[in-house]
């Protein structure tokens, strides 16, 4: 069983940073992949960036490329989200997420089988 939780949300203006992070706690040796999804309002779940946990491959939906960073520190058992450039369309509930099953697609939430509690992001215009 893997645990997470995030924090670093809240509000942000457009064209400004945060930086969410996700502590990881139980038994993480078997990660595979970590990721960020968020949700806005009345909308689904979506993915954002993904990456190994024991390797440099990742991955951002085109909407954050060139504006968010994940990275993760596997000593602290920590993910990280930066976000830069943000937009109010950037507002939404961002989760953690982290999966231990060797699987082709990273972008999609059966990939996982662990999501945090979430932490909300609003940006304004």
């Amino acid at each position: 069983q893997v645990q997470l939780v995030e924090s670093g949300g809240g509000l942000g203006q457009a064209g400004g940073s945060l930086k969410l992070a996700c502590v990881a706690s139980g038994v993480t040796s078997n990660l595979y992949r970590v990721a960020w999804f968020r949700q806005g309002p009345g909308k689904s779940r979506e993915f954002v960036a993904h990456i190994r946990w024991r390797e440099d491959i990742l991955d951002y939906t085109d909407s954050v490329k060139g504006r968010f960073t994940i990275s993760r520190d596997t000593v602290k058992n920590m993910v990280f989200l930066q976000m830069n450039n943000l937009k109010p369309e950037d507002t939404a509930v961002y989760y953690c997420a982290a999966g231990s099953r060797v699987v082709r697609i990273g972008s999609s939430l059966n990939s996982y089988d662990y999501f945090g509690q979430g932490t909300q992001v609003t940006v304004s215009p």
